[in-house]
This record gives structure tokens, sequence and C-alpha cells, in this order.
């Protein structure tokens, strides 16, 4: 049953979107640098590994968890599930509902594994964090066929090291959005090729005690598999309308509204 959502004492943002699968609101301008074929997605390799480790597990770790900790308090549920992936690679997907949370909540759910973030080359192109992403597992989408052979092969060979790769299917921020955007399944194309497991998490937001801000509770479901019995392409859509479903579902347990999103289409003012 859908929880109840609470007034706050603040009264919420509004934003007016007309788009669900295109609109875009990120406050973050940044022009994306070209991910052609001299791009090397692999950092963790030889003598790489020792910058990987500095900024993924002595500055990222201490700093995601005091700021996740402080900012939402944040709370992870279900992680014991992603035990069903024991000694193999995974894909899990997420609802994409902050800047700069949705790139630390990864490495959390997945410890100690690596995580590993398909993410809009935007995020491989700032100022001086753009240098250090990709160390911390940042794999941004290829442009051209040499570029695209280099991201698949690094895909394969982070599932061959079993790795959680993780992908944010709605590829456009919606600041503490509390619904389930709807997304294609192209993103499913991996798990489906791979035969892997996959997992979703879903960010939600609650009341907290006497806190105006909202809780972000993460919820963890899974695993499903590709549907061997099918052709691939409806293996991937099963796949995606699991995954939608199971992400829906727990969407509900969201009961704060810190941003008011209006359907352009639908407003008459």
């Amino acid at each position: 049953m859908k929880k109840r959502e609470k007034k706050s004492k603040i009264e919420p943002r509004r934003i007016v979107f007309y788009d669900e699968k295109n609109d875009e609101f990120s406050t973050a301008q940044i022009e994306p640098k070209k991910i052609d074929g001299s791009y090397r997605y692999e950092r963790t390799d030889g003598i790489r590994i020792i910058p990987h480790i500095f900024w993924y597990r002595c500055v990222a770790v201490p700093l995601a968890t005091c700021f996740l900790k402080l900012k939402f308090r944040h709370k992870i549920v279900g992680r014991e599930k992603l035990k069903e992936a024991k000694g193999k690679g995974y894909f899990i997907y997420g609802n994409h509902t902050q800047i700069i949370a949705d790139a630390l909540i990864p490495t959390f759910i997945c410890f100690p594994r690596d995580a590993s973030v398909i993410v809009h080359p935007n995020n491989v192109s700032m100022p001086f964090l753009g240098r250090i992403t990709p160390y911390m597992g940042a794999l941004p989408l290829p442009e051209g066929m040499e570029a695209t052979r280099n991201f698949n092969a690094i895909i394969k060979k982070r599932i061959d090291e079993k790795r959680a790769v993780f992908i944010y299917p709605e590829a456009h921020i919606w600041p503490y959005y509390t619904r389930i955007r709807p997304f294609g399944d192209e993103s499913f194309i991996y798990p489906v090729k791979h035969g892997t497991p996959v997992f979703c998490f879903t960010n939600t937001y609650q009341k907290k005690g006497k806190r105006e801000h909202p809780q972000l509770v993460s919820y963890v479901d899974g695993p499903f598999y590709p549907d061997e019995a099918l052709p691939p392409r409806e293996r991937r859509r099963k796949l995606r309308e699991q995954v939608y479903a199971a992400m829906c579902k727990r969407a509900e347990s969201s009961d704060v509204t810190w941003i008011e999103y209006v359907d352009g289409r639908n407003n008459k003012e």
C-alpha cells in the first residue's frame, strides 16, 4: 500500500515538465568531451591501480560516507539479496534522482566489490573531477565504432572480474522525484548478452523524525535472470518489465514531496 505523503512545513519547490523521458533538471552546465577510440577505459591495470585505490578507497568511500549520512541519513535495505550473485558479475539498475548522491550510492550497495557505473560523458568532462571519476569506476558512453568496441570490451572485462556494473536507465536527473519515469529496454542488452543476474535499487524519500529534509532510503531487489527460452529481444523486454515493476512498487515507500513536479502538458496556469 502506498504511504500517505506527509506535508512539510517548507513549501516544496515546483518544477514543470513536458517529457518524462527526455527532460533534464540537473543544474550542471558541462560541455561533454567526445568519447572516441582514443579514450582509455581501463584505469585499474598496472601502475594505474595506485590512483584507482587512492581515489576510490581512500578518498571516495570516506567522503561518500560522510556526505550520504550527514545530508540524507542514507540507509540501504535488502543488500543481502546480492549474495545470490556471489561469484558472478552482475548489472544493477537504479532511478536517477540526485546529482552527487547517485555517483556515490553504488559504492555502498555493492561494497566491498568495486562499482563501475555507465555514465554520460559529462561525468568525465568536468574540470579536475573529470580526471578522477574514471578511477572511481565511471564508464562514459562511447561515440563511434572503435569507441563502442572498447566500451563493450571493458563491460565484458568487468563482468569477467565479477564486478557490479550500475546503470541509470532513466538517463536524466530529476532531483527528489518520487516516482519511476518510463525507460526503454536498450540497456538490458548487456545482461542478455553476458547471461548475468540483474538487480535494481530504488531511491525513496521518507520522513525521518523531526528533520525537515527527507531521509534517502535505497531498496535493493532481485535477482532477475534473462529468460533463455525467449529470443534475445524478448529477453530484454521481459527483464525491463520485471525491473520497472519492482522499482515502481518500491517507489510507493516515498512519503515526502521535497520537489513537486507538475505536468506542463496538463497545466493550465
